[in-house]
């Protein structure tokens, strides 16, 4: 799975929801690049533009070229978008 897809982890300092999403991807051998939005408040400007929230984590995940962003809070929804994502 990993190697079909691109995962970014869009996360910050201190965030307990974020390393749990980060040891779920790892446990799962699911490369991911991450993206630090700690004393970046442009990068919560791009987030509130492509996903209309400020808050982390969000997680995208790409293939073929098409990205599908999970800011929902819960592992369930990111093991959703892969199940979905890897079909």
């Amino acid at each position: 799975m990993s190697k079909q897809l691109d995962v970014v982890v869009w996360s910050k300092e201190g965030c307990s929801y974020c390393a749990e999403v980060k040891g779920y991807l790892k446990e799962n051998n699911i490369e991911y690049k991450t993206i630090d939005v700690t004393n970046h408040d442009e990068f919560r400007d791009i987030l509130d533009t492509k996903y209309g929230v400020r808050h982390v984590p969000v997680v995208e995940i790409g293939k073929n070229g098409t990205y599908t962003g999970v800011t929902e809070v819960g592992l369930e929804h990111l093991k959703n978008a892969l199940a979905t994502i890897s079909v």
